[in-house]
């Protein structure tokens, strides 16, 4: 019995293990992960800040949202992506003279990955090509949102961070929304010691 255990599992390991390996590369590398950027005034005590408005001058969203005068579904799910994520660092939301203002920009973009090591000729080195039916690049929708920290005193940028990550469709869902905000304000407040001064 034992050694017929040994002899589906191993098959079946190597069948799962290519099955990994052919959909890795298109399928949840691109889906998990979010691509977090960020850049920041080293001068700004970050600690300082306590509360915070929306940017009065808001640009449109990537709907159009705040320029027609109403609230897209994109900007709904990022204002309370945005207050969330601030609330539990600590910053409260306020109508009047706040420590800093927070705007943000969202866009979805068609864009395509190209498989590593393609050029016509096999990756080891040597001559063949590829078979037929095969295609180097994987196309896909990425999300891509940008969210600003303006110092409400000082109108001055203090941070910047940006996030990207594939998504289903033409707008940012929102659990993606959440995912991709959450990944983008994990670095704020920034881990730099003379920020923390």
């Amino acid at each position: 019995m034992n050694r017929i255990i040994q002899l589906l599992a191993r098959p079946m390991a190597l069948a799962v293990t290519g099955l990994v390996l052919l959909l890795g590369p298109t399928g949840c590398a691109l889906s998990s992960r979010v691509g977090v950027t960020n850049d920041f005034d080293h001068a700004v005590n970050f600690r300082a800040y306590k509360t915070w408005a929306w940017y009065p001058q808001q640009p449109r969203d990537a709907e159009g949202g705040p320029a027609k005068g109403y609230e897209s579904f994109l900007d709904k799910r990022m204002r309370a992506s945005v207050a969330a994520e601030l609330a539990a660092k600590g910053l409260t939301e306020v109508s009047a003279n706040p420590d800093i203002y927070v705007a943000y920009s969202a866009r979805v973009e068609d864009k395509q990955q190209v498989s590593p090591g393609y050029g016509g000729m096999s990756p080891y080195g040597y001559g063949g090509y590829y078979g037929r039916g095969y295609s180097p690049v994987t196309q896909y929708k990425a999300g891509t949102v940008v969210i600003d920290i303006v110092d409400a005193h000082r109108k001055e940028l203090a941070w910047r961070g940006t996030g990207q990550a594939q998504v289903n469709q033409n707008t940012i869902d929102e659990a993606e929304t959440h995912r991709i905000v959450n990944g983008i304000l994990s670095t704020y407040p920034p881990q730099d010691h003379n920020a923390q001064r």
